[in-house]
């Protein structure tokens, strides 16, 4: 069976984004294209129409995804409209400085975007503690709509360890089910 073709078009403003996006590429060990929308190339779009997933990344500011991957979003209406991202798999991921910093309705965007698109959603499916103790850290917050992740301002990895650990799961889960999706099973 083939590696399934994944972009992941993100918006970063201070890095935290974009290296996320790097982690869940690792995990997803398959062929990936990082897109930063901000310099939305013609290839860029192309390879966004010609891949098996795609994997929308955002910061989430003042309670929703930020304005420039909103942006992003807006510009797919021609793709919306000629049908030509249905039935790629999707999912998303968003980091905000606060634990909740209000990330669900990010991912809700995301995820009622991808809806629309005709797009079938991958949440991430790792149960870590106080479920499952032995796996403290892993998807430390729950999020089953899609990956969240906390910056630790001031800190010298302000990436925690257990949230680079989840993307890179999230990545090879998402690739795992584009695969079986592209194989009909």
């Amino acid at each position: 069976m083939k590696d399934p073709n994944i972009c992941i078009p993100y918006f970063s403003g201070f890095g935290h984004t974009r290296r996320i996006a790097q982690t869940i590429a690792e995990g997803a060990a398959a062929p990936t294209r990082l897109i930063d929308v901000e310099y939305i190339t013609s290839e860029d779009w192309l390879a966004l129409d010609a891949a098996d997933a795609i994997i929308f990344g955002a910061p989430t500011y003042m309670g929703s995804a930020a304005a420039r991957f909103s942006l992003f979003l807006e510009q797919v209406d021609t793709r919306w409209e000629h049908g030509h991202w249905v039935d790629k798999i999707g999912a998303g991921f968003t980091t905000a400085i606060h634990p909740s910093g209000d990330k669900l309705a990010t991912l809700q965007r995301l995820s009622v975007f991808a809806a629309q698109m005709g797009m079938i959603w991958v949440g991430p499916s790792d149960i870590g503690a106080p479920v499952k103790p032995d796996r403290p850290g892993l998807n430390r917050y729950g999020s089953w709509l899609g990956l969240m992740v906390t910056e630790q301002l001031g800190a010298a990895d302000d990436l925690p360890a257990d949230d680079l650990a989840t993307a890179r799961r999230f990545g090879k889960r998402v690739a795992s089910v584009t695969q079986r999706w592209a194989a009909g099973c």
